[in-house]
Formats: structure tokens, C-alpha cells, sequence
């Protein structure tokens, strides 16, 4: 990404600000608004995963520098790397101390949801002033089976096929394939030019998950049925894994290994023509001083995945939400500083700082002027009205947070594909892990 200093990204945000206005996002009457007071003499810390695109990290800090300015609140921020977020929100909720607020990961408040902070009253303020939220977002926020807000969303991680343009056409495609079976046909041409695919297969939070995900779940499989019956030992899900192990020998080497830095840095040194990925790909090679990356920029095309025998889309992307811990000696002000990320003034300007690579939880913010700034954008807006909640297809719980966590779904994928266990092997596996979280 180009780099913004100080001076520009506040010029920048009267105009993205001015721009939200315009762009028709929905305002309420001052009666309605809603605001914490913070306790006197408050302090914050607050952990969050680390950034992948610099206008992130840029608004983000300058947001809760406004935040402080404001308030009087001293607010550290600690980064971590995407895998170990998940861990230390855990060791957070079981020893009740630790950071204040964290931005997690999927359904990780149902894993602990008594030592989160109740969010309802903020949660449904946002939903009605914005445009109301993605279904599948209340689902993520919400404890299962009430109206209780144990979350907040933050934003979707967007997640789409990122390709080489003129690799795949000089592999006799015009695009992406819509079917399942023209995609393999694709990875498969990919291969034998040279220029292969490749898809992460290690424990990557977010773009192993989520594409292993899509290739049970457009197959007709799923984890659990809607009464939490384990029913992952099916004959979608052996026949997704059949898929799986057709797909995996178009693969370029190592992506047994690979966590969720492995593919961009593959696709940009030029290993891999095809992967499933952020925008953080495209806006990497964009802003580079270096012409190759430059070009690669020019060449690099987004689109959404195919439709499997399923027949609908069946995509998973990363929610990262916020959870407010009960161990925090300042909820107010842990709720206040929730709520002014999350308005207009600075959630629209943060998000077009993140160039796409955050989209909106919030219906409204698809107007952001963010999502047509650059056609390659567009892929990634719309994540919040079709993907399904890492859950499905029943309610979200500890079961399913545990059940991510020790991420069964993309260890049967990865068994399956690479051989060391048959498709039918690999299903019975992952069956027999995921009663010890769904025991009923």
C-alpha cells in the first residue's frame, strides 16, 4: 500500500468523512444516541491481531489516539500474530486477567461467553442506526438462542480467489470457472503451464479455514446438522475429499505447511498463480517501489469461488469481533471506546485506510465510497449476504468455537488431500474428534 503519513491520512479523513455523508449512510436524532461514560481516572488495554495492510494500522492508531484526546483514556494496544490471538483471549477469559478488550477471532465469545461484558444494549444502538446487521453477524455477536449481544463485530476479513490474469488465460480460460468441476480443470491447466495454485493446508486461521470450509460445504457437507448431531462422516464429505485430493497434486509444494502469510508471499515471488486470499495481495504489489510488482498489480484479478454440487454459494470468511472481558475495571469505558470505533466518523474512514481489506458488518457501510474506488474491490464487498457461520449448520457454542480451534474441518481436508489418510479415513477421524465437543 502507498504510504500515508500523519499529515495526509488526517486530510484524507475530512474527505472520507465528507464522503460518508454524502453517500447517504443513515444518521439518528441526537435523543437516540447513545454513549458510556467512562470511569474517572480509566485505563485501557486492548489486544488485537496484527495488520496485514499499513492504512490499517495508520487509522486504527489514529482513532484511539482521537479516542484518548477525547476522553482521557489511556488506551495501549498490543499486536499478535493472527494464530496466537485465539490462545491468549482463552488463557484471558480462564485466569481473569489480561487485556480489557480483544479483537478475536469466528465464534470465540461462545467459547466463554460469562466472562465477556453484556454488549446488548451498544449492539442493538449500532444495528439500528446503521442500517441493521448481516444475519449472519447477529449470529455471530449474539449468544446463541437469546437476543444477548456477548460481541461486537468489527468487521469481515474478505476473503475471494486472487489470480494471475494472463496466467489463467494463457491456460485457455477466460476467468474463473463458475462450476466446481471447470475449476479443477483450471487448477490442472495452471499446473502443467508452470504456473501453479495453491491453497493453505497448515493451521492458517483465516485462509486455511476458510477455504476448506467452501470445499465441504459446497459439496452439501457439514460438521453438525441443525440438532448438533455429528454428521461429518457423510458421503458429501467423502466426496468433498475426494475433490480435495484431485485438487491437491495441482498445488506448488509446501502448502501442508503453510499459515496465513505463506500464500501472499508465494503469489508475490511468483511461485503461484492462483490462491484464496485478502486484498492485501493485490494492494502489496501496488504499492511496491519494484516495476515487477507493479506489473503483477496490473495482473492481478479477483473473484468469488466457484458453486459446488450444493448449488448455492457456501463461503466462509473471518469475523473479528470485540469481546470486553468482566476481569476490565473500566466496562464503561471499554464499551465507549466500542461504540466511537464504530461510528461513521471513524469506522468508515478506518475501513478505506484498510483499502477493502475490512468490509462492513453493518448494512450501511456498503455505501462507503471505499468499494468503488478500484473495480478489483468489488469481490469483497458483499461477504456479509452470503457467507455461512462457521457453525453451520447448527447454533454457535462452545462446541463450535472448540471445534475451529482445534481446527478438524482443515486437518481432515489436509489428511484426505495429501494422501496420509483415505477420504473415508479422514472423514471417520474428524467424527470421532468433533463428538468430544458435540456430545449430544
Amino acid at each position: 500500500m502507498d504510504r500515508i503519513d500523519r499529515r495526509g491520512f488526517l486530510g484524507t479523513g475530512v474527505a472520507l468523512t465528507a464522503g460518508l455523508a454524502s453517500a447517504g449512510l443513515p444518521r439518528v436524532a441526537r435523543a437516540q444516541e447513545l454513549s458510556f461514560q467512562p470511569e474517572p481516572g480509566a485505563k485501557l488495554r486492548i489486544l488485537r491481531w496484527k495488520r496485514f495492510v499499513e492504512g490499517d494500522a495508520l487509522a486504527f492508531a489514529r482513532n484511539v489516539q482521537k479516542f484518548t484526546e477525547k476522553y482521557g483514556v489511556e488506551v495501549k494496544v498490543d499486536a499478535e500474530s493472527w494464530e496466537d490471538v485465539r490462545p491468549k483471549a482463552a488463557v484471558a477469559a480462564n485466569v481473569g486477567s489480561g487485556p480489557d478488550l480483544i479483537a478475536g477471532w469466528f465464534d470465540d465469545p461462545h467459547q466463554y461467553p460469562d466472562k465477556l461484558v453484556d454488549m446488548t444494549e451498544l449492539g442493538e444502538y449500532l444495528g439500528t442506526k446503521y442500517g441493521g446487521w448481516y444475519d449472519v453477524c447477529r449470529k455471530y455477536g449474539r449468544r446463541a438462542g437469546t437476543r444477548q449481544w456477548i460481541a461486537i463485530p468489527w468487521g469481515i476479513i474478505g476473503n475471494a480467489l486472487v489470480y494471475r490474469e494472463s496466467h489463467v488465460k494463457a491456460a485457455g480460460f477466460d476467468g474463473i470457472p463458475k462450476d466446481t468441476g471447470g475449476f479443477l480443470k483450471l487448477c490442472q491447466a495452471l499446473k502443467a503451464k508452470g504456473t501453479p495454485p495453491g491453497f493453505a493446508l497448515g493451521k492458517a486461521v483465516g485462509d486455511g479455514n476458510n477455504w476448506v470450509h467452501w470445499l465441504l460445504w459446497s459439496h452439501g457437507a457439514k460438521l453438525v446438522d441443525e440438532s448438533f448431531k455429528v454428521v461429518i462422516n457423510s458421503p458429501e464429505t467423502v466426496a468433498a475429499l475426494e475433490y480435495a485430493r484431485a485438487l491437491y497434486p495441482t498445488f506448488v509444494q509446501g502448502t501442508l505447511s503453510w499459515q496465513d502469510p505463506n500464500n501472499n508471499k508465494a503469489f508475490l515471488d511468483g511461485q503461484v498463480s492462483l490462491t484464496a486470499n485478502g486484498i492485501s495481495i493485490y494492494y502489496s504489489a501496488k504499492g511496491s517501489p519494484e516495476p515487477r510488482l507493479q506489473e503483477l498489480a496490473k495482473d492481478i484479478q479477483h473473484a468469488r469461488f466457484p458453486i459446488g454440487p450444493a448449488g448455492k454459494p457456501s463461503e466462509l470468511m473471518q469475523i473479528t469481533q470485540w469481546m470486553l472481558f468482566k476481569h476490565c475495571k473500566y466496562p464503561n469505558a471499554g464499551k465507549e471506546l466500542v461504540r466511537f470505533l464504530m461510528e461513521a466518523e471513524q469506522y468508515d474512514p478506518w475501513m478505506q485506510a484498510s483499502i477493502g481489506y475490512v468490509a462492513q458488518p453493518l448494512r450501511a457501510y456498503e455505501k462507503s465510497p471505499v468499494w468503488t474506488a478500484d473495480p478489483k474491490h468489488a469481490a469483497y464487498r458483499d461477504g456479509g449476504n452470503f457467507i455461512l457461520d462457521v457453525g453451520h449448520a447448527g447454533p454457535l457454542g462452545p462446541a463450535s468455537a472448540s471445534a475451529l480451534a482445534d481446527y478438524i474441518v482443515l486437518d481432515m481436508v489436509a489428511e484426505a488431500a495429501s494422501g496420509a489418510r483415505s477420504p473415508k479415513e479422514a472423514a471417520e477421524r474428524a467424527e470421532k474428534r468433533a463428538k468430544r465437543y458435540y456430545r449430544g
